[in-house]
């Protein structure tokens, strides 16, 4: 292993743990816009289906949110294969078949 290839595996695992945790924070910050679109629905001068529409693709979004995050997580899979191969075993971060699965409901 040639030292290159150490600091391209060393700054590929920083950005691939970014990435996923950018997709978190954006699933965080869907719920909390969803937890005050409600809040605000709640207003007794608003009508009962007021934001309906917006929740739906609120509703949306997040499972578009969920299915960049399963698939990060599968991109995260497949630079452990190359890690593996290339590197030997102690690169790699250990990730279950299950957590990359993505149902077909997800996929729109």
């Amino acid at each position: 292993m040639t030292e290159r290839m150490k600091t391209d595996a060393q700054n590929l695992r920083k950005l691939i743990r970014e990435a996923e945790a950018l997709a978190d924070e954006s699933m965080i910050a869907f719920a909390r816009l969803k937890q005050a679109m409600l809040s605000a629905r709640q207003n007794p001068a608003a009508e009962v289906d007021a934001g309906q529409r917006a929740l739906l693709r609120l509703n949306q979004a997040e499972g578009q949110a969920l299915s960049m995050s399963t698939n990060l997580l599968r991109v995260h899979a497949e630079l452990n294969k190359i890690g593996v191969e290339k590197l030997g075993s102690e690169q790699e971060t250990p990730l279950t078949e299950a957590s990359i699965e993505q149902t077909p409901e997800l996929v729109r």
